[in-house]
C-alpha cells in the first residue's frame, strides 16, 4: 500500500514510518522543510513537499495514495483555535481526495479531555468543539465512502526523543527544585510507548472498519503522584503536593492538565484489531534514564 503520512518526521511519525516500511508498505511523507525532507529520505520514505496550510498539496498527496495517516498538528497553544481550524481544513482536503474510494484515512486525536473523572472507552463521543470537531468530520467522511478511523492518544506517548508533557515536568522540577503534583496526586494519566502507538496506526490503516474510534492506551491510568516520585528521585529534588492555585507557578501551563483525572481503556481496540502493547510502561520508561540525559527534549 502506498501511504501518505503527514507529520512523518515528528516524534510519533518517525516511529510510524519504519513500522509501515517494515510491513511492506511504501511511505510518502509530507515535508515542509529541507530538514524534514532529509530525515524522511534517510528513513527510506519518499518526500512530498507541502504543509498543513497548503490544502492543494495535501489533496494531491492523498489522491495519489492508497491510504493516509494524518499525524501533523500545529502545536501553537497561543493560537490553538487557528491550529484546530487548520487541522479541519487538512482533514477535509485529504478526505475529499479519498471520497467514494473506501481508502483509509487515519487521524490522531486526544484522550485527555474526553471523560474526566471516569475511564474513557472507545464508544465515548468527543465534544464537538476544539480538536473534538475533527472526530465529527471523520464520521461524516465515513458516510461519504472513506474508511476513516480515529486513534486517540493519551497525554503521554513516551519513549526516546519525547519532547512532550513529561519532559516539561522534568524541566519544571529542575527549575523550581520540586517535583510537583496537584492535590493528592491520585488522579490518573493514561500512557503508551511510541512503538506501540505506531503499530496501532498501521493496524488501523490496514483493517479498521469505517468510523472506528481506537484507543492507543497501554497504561490505563498512572497516578500523577507516582510520575512525580520518579522525576523527583531521578532529578534529586523533593516531591511535593501543590494546590490547584499553586500548580501554575511550579508546572506552568501544564499545571491544570496535570490535575486532570483521565484514565482510559483500550479493551475494545485490542479485541477489534488484535493490538497488544509490548513496550515498557510509562514509569519503567521514565526510570530508564534517557529522559534525564542533557539533550533530552523539552517543550519549554
Amino acid at each position: 500500500m502506498r501511504v501518505f503520512v503527514t507529520g512523518a518526521s515528528g516524534f510519533i511519525g518517525s516511529a510510524v514510518v519504519p513500522e509501515l516500511l517494515g510491513a511492506g508498505h511504501q511511505v510518502v511523507g509530507l515535508a515542509r522543510s529541507d530538514a524534514s525532507a532529509r530525515a524522511l529520505e534517510a528513513a527510506g520514505a519518499e518526500v512530498h513537499r507541502g504543509s498543513l496550510d497548503d490544502p492543494d498539496s495535501l489533496r494531491a498527496g492523498a489522491a495519489k495514495a492508497d491510504g493516509v495517516i494524518h499525524l501533523a498538528f500545529i502545536h501553537d497553544f497561543s493560537r490553538f483555535e487557528d491550529s484546530v481550524r487548520a487541522d479541519a481544513r487538512a482533514i477535509e482536503a485529504m478526505g475529499k481526495a479519498l471520497e467514494g474510494s473506501q481508502r483509509p484515512l487515519v487521524i490522531a486525536a486526544g484522550l485527555l479531555f474526553l471523560t474526566p473523572g471516569r475511564v474513557a472507552v472507545e464508544t465515548d463521543a468527543a465534544a464537538p468543539t476544539g480538536r473534538g470537531a475533527a472526530e465529527a468530520t471523520m464520521l461524516a467522511l465515513a458516510e461519504r465512502g472513506v474508511r476513516t478511523s480515529i486513534v486517540r492518544l493519551p497525554p503521554s506517548v513516551h519513549g526516546k526523543g519525547d519532547h512532550g508533557f513529561v519532559p516539561h515536568l522534568i524541566t519544571s522540577a529542575r527549575r523550581t527544585g520540586v517535583a510537583a503534583y496537584v492535590g493528592e496526586g491520585v488522579n490518573r494519566w493514561p500512557a503508551v510507548h511510541r512503538s506501540d502507538a505506531a503499530r496501532l496506526f498501521r493496524l488501523a490503516l490496514e483493517r479498521a472498519p469505517a468510523g472506528s474510534r481506537l484507543h492507543a492506551v497501554a497504561d490505563e491510568g498512572v497516578p500523577t503522584r507516582d510520575i512525580a516520585a520518579v522525576i523527583g528521585r531521578r532529578v534529586g529534588v523533593p516531591v511535593a503536593s501543590k494546590t490547584p492555585a499553586e500548580a501554575g507557578d511550579f508546572l506552568g501551563f501544564l499545571g491544570a492538565l496535570f490535575a486532570l483525572d483521565a484514565p482510559a481503556s483500550s479493551t475494545r481496540t485490542r479485541e477489534q484489531l488484535g493490538w497488544r502493547p509490548e513496550g515498557p510502561g510509562l514509569l519503567a520508561d521514565l526510570d530508564d534514564g534517557h529522559y534525564f540525559a542533557p539533550d533530552a527534549g523539552t517543550i519549554l
